[in-house]
């Protein structure tokens, strides 16, 4: 049987009682204002772009449009492929969470990835204010990379160095926290079921990216 919500859960329950799929799109619409100040303040104003001109510079812009349209597909995509995982770890461990509460779960959940986001714009347009591309590309704050020199980091490391950061465990205890808060039964079996899906598979996509650029 489900456990009784305490108090701080019911409170938490009425701050997710708003309609999912409007929050998707703020999401989306989030993503793609951050996304555009990117592309328009830092990317833009890099040396080996600001004077681009001709088919190089329309080229440019047509990768930009493309990455702006296709922030609801990446998402979508995203969050079935989080949810999936999620519902197929409640199911092994005798959990009874629908599949739609597991995708909501991921996309709440996927709101941590805003503030390194944020904290990156920051640091290129306040602090390190003439960045080549490369450092841009290459920093990713509170990860594995900072402990180390971007120019000697090979390339097929650079995303695994990147993807291993401080959020990413944040966003791991936020599934963890979801799962309990839709079943409602014993945290260690939350916590299990988040230790055994979604982080080894996580792991092995880290790995599958390193090999794949070998």
């Amino acid at each position: 049987m489900p456990r009784e919500f305490s108090s701080l859960e019911l409170r938490a329950k009425e701050w997710v009682s708003f309609n999912k799929k409007l929050f998707f799109i703020v999401v989306c619409l989030i993503a793609l204002l951050l996304l555009y100040v990117q592309q328009s303040f830092i990317i833009a104003e890099i040396a080996a772009f600001k004077f681009l001109e001709g088919p190089e510079a329309l080229l440019f812009k047509v990768f930009a449009s493309l990455k702006l349209f296709a922030i609801p597909i990446v998402y979508a995509l995203k969050f079935t492929v989080v949810g999936f995982i999620l519902w197929t770890g409640c199911f092994m461990w005798g959990y009874k969470v629908t599949y739609t509460k597991c995708w909501q779960i991921a996309m709440i959940a996927e709101v941590i990835f805003f503030v390194p986001i944020l904290l990156k714009i920051f640091w290129f347009m306040f602090v390190s204010t003439d960045p080549n591309y490369f450092e841009y590309q290459a920093f990713y704050p509170l990860s594995y990379m900072n402990f180390f020199d971007y120019q000697e980091v090979p390339k097929k490391y650079v995303y695994a160095n990147q993807a291993l950061n401080f959020f990413e465990i944040g966003y791991w205890v936020a599934l963890t926290y979801g799962v309990d808060f839709a079943a409602r039964k014993k945290k260690s079996i939350a916590n299990a079921i988040v230790l055994t899906t979604y982080i080894p598979l996580f792991l092995f996509w880290l790995w599958f990216n390193i090999k794949i650029s070998d």
